[in-house]
């Protein structure tokens, strides 16, 4: 088996266990775009582990995502980004450990603009973590959104322009991102209020998430749209009909959908 063989089978296993939303839709994608969603992800997901990481304090945070976001300015030095987490190693995941192993699996062509997103994005988390995540205003909601999430539709949207000239437009594309965000948002509210976060702008109600959610949904569904290569029609249905389908369930008082519902909502998709 060749080094990319192995490399690829490995990120496919570390993506299937770190995302359930998004480990369907990207092995329907056909070989490039695979490769090139699959890395992209699991650059996106080793820093997001460290945001979220329940042990690490937010001094260490700050100095990991900062630090690698600095790296991703430049060539990116693996064994640079080993030193920076070394003394965190055991405590971070597989998926953040590896990240120069998923830039090494990208696409040539296409790293850059990974980089680029993914470098944006851990700037913007450590200023958030900095924040300690107060949100305040609508305002504050979207940056935050924007930095978590906007920027995957953002850096997707990339990927599609490379993979075959595919013009979406930049807003929209911040819009599926955000929409998926929000959904999350009101998914988990009580978990985060457990940990002492609330992502509702003050005096907002899960009335006015709703309709933040929706609005954002809106966009995506316009995003969508402006696709006509079926390969990547297939791929952002899935996450956004998941989607949709959770906020109707959140709405009518469930706090998620069935697996049940999530199958038959992705077979309904597939054989479409």
């Amino acid at each position: 088996m060749s080094s990319q063989t192995k490399l690829e089978k490995e990120a496919m296993h570390v993506l299937k266990l770190t995302s359930r939303t998004f480990y369907i839709p990207i092995k329907l994608l056909n070989s490039t775009l695979k490769k090139t969603v699959g890395s992209a992800y699991l650059c996106m997901r080793a820093i997001d582990e460290i945001e979220d990481h329940e042990q690490l304090d937010a001094e260490v945070k700050q100095r990991l995502l900062m630090g690698t976001s600095k790296l991703l300015k430049t060539d990116f030095d693996a064994n640079a980004y080993e030193e920076l987490i070394r003394p965190y190693q055991s405590l971070l995941p597989e998926v953040t450990r590896r990240l120069g192993d998923w830039l090494e699996f990208c696409p040539s062509e296409i790293v850059g603009k990974v980089k680029e997103s993914t470098s944006e994005m851990a700037e913007g988390m450590a200023k958030w973590v900095q924040k300690d995540w107060v949100v305040n205003t609508k305002e504050d909601l979207d940056e935050y959104t924007y930095y978590v999430a906007g920027l995957v539709g953002v850096m997707l949207s990339d990927i599609w322009n490379w993979y075959d000239g595919t013009e979406t437009d930049r807003e929209l594309a911040i819009g599926y991102g955000r929409g998926l965000q929000a959904v999350n948002i009101l998914r988990n509210k009580d978990e985060d209020a457990e940990r002492g976060v609330r992502f509702f702008p003050d005096g907002w109600t899960r009335d006015d998430m709703f309709a933040y959610a929706d609005n954002n949904l809106n966009k995506a569904d316009q995003y969508l749209k402006q696709i006509e290569t079926k390969n990547i029609t297939l791929f952002c249905k899935i996450p956004l009909a998941l989607a949709h389908r959770t906020l109707k369930a959140l709405k009518s008082g469930r706090e998620k959908m069935s697996r049940q519902e999530v199958e038959s909502t992705v077979n309904q998709i597939i054989n479409d």
